[in-house]
C-alpha cells in the first residue's frame, strides 16, 4: 500500500490495531457462547467484556515483541490479552485453532472493505447517470477499431459505462456474500473440541454467515472469486479511463479531464494538458488485477490446510481493496468534472465527408433491388474516393453523380439517407433499459 493512492477509511480496516480488535471480538464472542453452554465459567466471558468496556488501547508493539519470541501471531495476541485481563483469560480460545481467528477476521475485513467499495460504486454510478442524462442527445462519433463508424450520442457512451458498473456492483454484492463466512470449527474443521453453536453465535455477532464445511481454513475459492471480482471492476475502470484518454487526444479533443487553476501539464511545455488522472487509473487497474492470479493459486492448499495462502493475503487483501477504493473515487471525480466539447464532436462527425452514412445507402440500394454485393461495391467505390481525399470530397455528391447509384436511388432519396437524427431514434429505448 502506497499512501499516495490510499484513502483513510479503507486503510483503517487493515491497520494492525483494527485487526487485533476484530480478533478480540471473535475470541470474546466465542468465550461468551462457551460460557452460555457451560463449557467455561461465565466469569471468564465477563472478565473479557469488562476489560473491553474500558476501551483499552491495543499495544501493537508489545504484541510484536511477544511474537518475536513465540514466532506465532495468534499466540502472541492471546498472551498479551491475558496479561491485561488476568487469570480468567485462560479460558479464551477453548477448542479453537488459529485459522478460526485469522479466517473469520479476514472475512470481516473483506466484508467491511466491500461496503466501502459498494458505496464508491454508488457514487460513480450517480455521476455517470447525471452526465449521461446531460448528454443524452449530444451527437458524437461512434468508432470501431478507433476508426469512424456511425453516429452515436455521448450519453449512450456513458449509458454503456453505467450498465457495466451496475453489473460490477451486482458482482461485488455476490462476492461479498460469498466471502463473508465464519469458521470456528477447530483443528481440522470437525468441531471435535468446540460446539457448532459457538460458530453460529460468532457469525451472528459479526454479521457473517456460517461456513458449511471448513478444513480448518475457509475454502479459498471464495476469496479467489472475491479478488477476481475486484479485477473485473478494475478492468471496467480502465475501459472508461482509456475512452477518456482517447477523447482527450489533440486530434480528437471531444472531452478532457478538468484542468484546475494553477495546474501544470508539463515541466518543459507550458501548453500541455495531459490526461494524467486516467493514465493513473490504467496503472492502478493493473495493480488490482495483479492480485487475481495469486488469489486463484491460493485455492489449492495441502490436505486440510497449509499457510502458503497467508503471506499472499497479507499483501493482496489491503493492497487490492485500498487501490480499488482510490481508483473508484478518482474515476468518479473524472466523470463528475469531465469537460465535454459538443462542437468538436460535431466537427469530427463531419470530418470524413458523410462516410458515416454509408450503411444507410447500402441498405437502401438492397431494398431498391440491388444485390448486397452490388450495393456494397457501388457505395464502397465512392466512399474510398472520399476517404482518399481526407474528407475533401462529399459522399452524397459522389453518389448523386454515379449513374449506377441514381438508377436505383434518385437524388432526393439519397439526401434523405444523410439525416443525422435517424441514428438516434432508439436512444430513449436504450436509456429506459439502462436507467429504468
Amino acid at each position: 500500500m502506497i499512501p499516495r493512492y490510499a484513502r483513510p477509511d479503507m486503510v483503517a480496516i487493515w491497520e494492525p490495531e483494527a485487526r487485533y480488535r476484530i480478533w478480540f471480538e471473535i475470541e470474546a464472542h466465542a468465550t461468551q457462547k462457551l460460557a452460555d453452554l457451560g463449557v467455561v465459567p461465565q466469569s471468564a466471558a465477563k472478565a473479557l467484556w469488562d476489560w473491553w468496556a474500558t476501551k483499552p488501547a491495543i499495544d501493537v508493539a508489545a504484541i510484536d515483541a511477544i511474537e518475536a519470541v513465540t514466532k506465532h501471531d495468534v499466540i502472541a495476541f492471546l498472551d498479551w490479552v491475558a496479561s491485561q485481563v488476568g487469570p480468567e483469560a485462560r479460558f479464551m480460545h477453548q477448542g479453537m485453532t488459529s485459522s478460526d481467528v485469522l479466517d473469520t477476521c479476514l472475512a470481516v475485513q473483506l466484508a467491511r472493505a466491500s461496503d466501502i467499495l459498494l458505496a464508491d460504486l454508488d457514487a460513480l454510478l450517480a455521476a455517470i447517470k447525471r452526465r449521461a442524462l446531460e448528454h443524452k442527445f449530444t451527437p458524437t462519433m461512434g468508432r470501431s477499431h478507433g476508426i469512424h463508424a456511425e453516429p452515436t450520442t455521448f450519453g449512450l457512451k456513458l449509458a454503456q459505462a453505467y450498465a457495466e458498473f451496475d453489473r460490477c456492483r451486482a458482482r461485488l454484492v455476490a462476492a461479498r456474500a460469498d466471502v463473508a463466512t465464519c469458521a470456528i470449527s477447530g483443528a481440522v474443521g470437525t468441531f471435535a473440541n468446540v460446539d457448532p453453536r459457538v460458530e453460529e453465535h460468532v457469525a451472528q455477532q459479526l454479521g457473517l454467515s456460517v461456513e458449511p464445511v471448513s478444513t480448518q481454513v475457509i475454502p479459498r475459492d471464495r476469496h479467489a472469486m472475491f479478488f477476481a471480482t475486484l479485477g473485473v471492476i478494475a478492468s471496467s475502470i480502465e475501459r472508461l479511463a482509456i475512452e477518456v484518454r482517447h477523447l482527450q487526444r489533440t486530434e480528437v479533443l471531444e472531452a478532457e479531464e478538468y484542468f484546475s487553476p494553477g495546474q501544470k501539464g508539463s515541466s518543459a511545455m507550458p501548453h500541455k494538458r495531459n490526461p494524467v488522472l486516467t493514465e493513473n487509473l490504467t496503472g492502478l487497474a493493473r495493480m488490482v488485477r495483479s492480485a487475481v492470479t495469486p488469489a486463484l493459486e491460493n485455492v489449492a492448499l495441502w490436505h486440510e490446510r497449509d499457510i502458503s495462502h497467508s503471506s499472499v493475503e497479507r499483501y493482496i487483501g489491503p493492497d487490492a481493496t485500498i487501490t480499488l477504493d482510490f481508483a473508484l473515487a478518482r474515476l468518479t471525480g473524472v466523470v463528475d468534472k469531465l469537460v465535454v466539447y459538443p462542437e468538436r464532436m460535431e466537427k469530427n462527425l463531419n470530418r470524413m465527408g458523410g462516410l458515416i452514412h454509408s450503411q444507410r445507402v447500402l441498405l437502401a440500394l438492397t431494398q431498391a433491388g440491388r444485390t448486397r454485393d452490388e450495393a456494397y461495391r457501388l457505395v464502397q467505390r465512392n466512399a474510398m474516393k472520399v476517404w482518399e481525399s481526407d474528407g475533401a470530397l462529399q459522399l452524397l455528391d459522389l453518389l448523386k453523380a454515379d449513374d449506377e447509384v441514381t438508377a436505383s436511388l434518385p437524388p432526393a432519396a439519397l439526401e434523405s439517407l444523410f439525416d443525422l437524427g435517424y441514428h438516434f431514434k432508439q436512444v430513449d429505448t436504450i436509456f429506459t433499459r439502462v436507467f429504468g
